[in-house]
């Protein structure tokens, strides 16, 4: 984002008038392509002095000028309905078994009452039998909300670690917690780092380590010249004493 965009935010900020931003990949703890609103535009000698409230969240978070931006991304096309549908089927067959069961027990009852008793036994059968099918059916009701309810409770905010370098060496980390931005830019050594790194996975131990050799490499060099330029300097400091 510009310095003019920046600019004319402000001047929308003033006149009432919040601008619509939508954030970028370089956003942290935000999905790319979501929107929000600028509230307020803090110190700019902060890296993150634009103060965002992404839509649909009561929060108000700080994100720098790369995070976001005036342009609105194409819309993405993603199907939403989909997790709804096979609630109601299984809604249907639940209630399809039960009427079938007792229509079967109500119709044997009237007709052995007129018959003699040689024809009396023969419609207790099978009204014994759909008995059972509707005795199971009814268990099967609580376990499905059990483990429904079950699902719900299990869900936990995500948490977005984020650990940046510099080529001189330096680190810092940044923790999104759910929506909020809960630690941003805390500075951590670079033994710390590779520490972590060694921990976590052979691999990422293998990139860390060659990114610290290469800072350490850097700082050698410059170690190199301040020393040529003292060297000189001490020199330059002799002749003028003599």
């Amino acid at each position: 984002m510009s310095d003019t965009e920046i600019q004319q935010i402000a001047t929308d900020i003033a006149g009432g008038r919040p601008p619509m931003v939508w954030f970028t990949a370089a956003a942290v703890g935000v999905p790319e392509g979501r929107s929000g609103k600028v509230v307020e535009i803090g110190d700019r000698s902060e890296s993150d002095f634009l103060r965002v409230k992404p839509t649909g969240s009561k929060d108000v978070l700080s994100f720098s000028p790369t995070e976001v931006t005036l342009t609105k991304p194409p819309r993405d096309k993603a199907a939403t309905a989909s997790p709804v549908q096979p609630k109601s089927t299984t809604r249907k067959e639940s209630t399809v078994t039960q009427p079938s069961t007792f229509t079967t027990s109500t119709a044997t009852p009237p007709s052995p009452a007129p018959s003699p008793a040689p024809v009396a036994p023969k419609p207790v059968a099978p009204a014994a039998e759909p008995a059972k099918p509707a005795a199971s059916a009814g268990p099967a009701k609580p376990a499905t909300k059990a483990t429904a309810a079950a699902r719900t409770k299990a869900k936990a905010p995500e948490v977005t670690v984020t650990l940046t370098g510099t080529a001189d060496g330096e680190w810092s980390v940044d923790v999104v917690s759910g929506k909020k931005k809960s630690v941003r830019g805390l500075p951590v050594t670079s033994s710390a780092v590779a520490q972590a790194a060694k921990v976590l996975h052979p691999e990422v131990a293998e990139v860390v380590a060659g990114i610290l050799e290469a800072a350490r490499v850097v700082q050698e060099s410059k170690v190199q010249q301040l020393q040529v330029e003292l060297q000189e300097a001490r020199r330059l400091l002799e002749e003028l004493s003599d």
